[in-house]
């Protein structure tokens, strides 16, 4: 099936370099590992195991870190039926549909394909927006699910946990079994420090992937999604409305969703200058001043 979401040649020139990098990524991780003396079937069984699980239960992972729940047709009739309509207009075939209670406004998709994917909204999304402005925000994520860049984010952003939870492992594997190395006090610290860095080294790159990637697929989205219901302005009102009621939401309950932020619609906690250097999205500005110049195109 063809889905109608508008395809974005810079979307997929960036998720093939992502892509291409992680698995360079993984290639020196795994090296690394095997000249530290690790087992050769440890370093990949744990390597397979953690792409594996990554790549296939994204979904399940991100609703559980939300604390959100698939729902039916006979719980949640007004979402699947927004869902229904853009799944219809889109072409695709209709993801699962979730809602997380929690009174922060916002929305994420998550999975590795449209066959396998879920849409999730928040209580306080659906509660503090329109019809119309629901709609645009689910079609945006429905865009995510159609190009195809959630699976790609959910590993770069999961390739630094793991690999550094690999490493762990493989260290303290090394030290029990003696890695084939002295097991003098000198070279279990000397392992401990390069076991370490490589941790460290592979938590800079992929957050560094991870950024450059999420940035421009939320524009990506924001212009498909605004495309396919026609309506930019629709979309541009639900941003403003959903990034100021985020400003009012007590900090400690954004912190705690703070982790979920490259998979949000909006992040959870506003930047400053500074920290929006490192951040997930693009600025507010950005974002509004690309739906504004869509919405004087397409009306001519």
């Amino acid at each position: 099936m063809s889905s109608k979401f508008e395809s974005d040649r810079g979307l997929n020139w960036r998720m093939f370099i992502t892509g291409f990098a992680l698995v360079l990524l993984y290639g020196i991780i795994v090296t690394a590992l095997l000249r530290l003396g690790v087992s050769t079937l440890l370093v990949v069984v744990i390597a397979l195991g953690a792409l594996v699980s990554q790549y296939y239960f994204s979904d399940k992972i991100a609703m559980f870190s939300m604390h959100a729940r698939e729902v039916t047709p006979a719980q949640e009739p007004h979402l699947h039926e927004i869902v229904d309509r853009l799944c219809l207009l889109a072409n695709m075939p209709k993801p699962r549909v979730g809602v997380a209670e929690m009174d922060m406004p916002n929305a994420f998709a998550t999975g590795r394909n449209p066959k396998h994917a879920v849409i999730c909204a928040t209580r306080g999304l659906m509660g503090r927006l329109s019809d119309e402005e629901l709609e645009a925000v689910l079609a945006h994520e429905l865009s995510h699910v159609a190009h195809r860049d959630v699976a790609v984010m959910t590993i770069a952003s999961g390739v630094g946990m793991l690999a550094g939870l690999i490493s762990r492992i493989a260290m303290w594997g090394a030290m029990f079994s003696g890695g084939g190395r002295s097991r003098d006090g000198e070279n279990l610290v000397l392992l401990e420090m390069i076991t370490w860095l490589v941790s460290l080294l592979v938590y800079v790159i992929a957050y560094l992937l991870t950024m450059a990637l999420s940035r421009y697929r939320e524009l990506a989205a924001d212009r498909s999604g605004a495309i396919l219901i026609g309506k930019p302005s629709v979309l541009a009102s639900a941003l403003v409305h959903i990034t100021g009621d985020i400003g009012r939401i007590p900090r400690t309950d954004l912190r705690q969703a703070e982790g979920m932020n490259a998979f949000f619609f909006a992040p959870a906690l506003a930047s400053g200058t500074a920290a929006s250097l490192f951040s997930t999205h693009p600025s507010l500005e950005v974002r509004l001043d690309q739906l504004n110049k869509l919405e004087r195109q397409m009306n001519g």
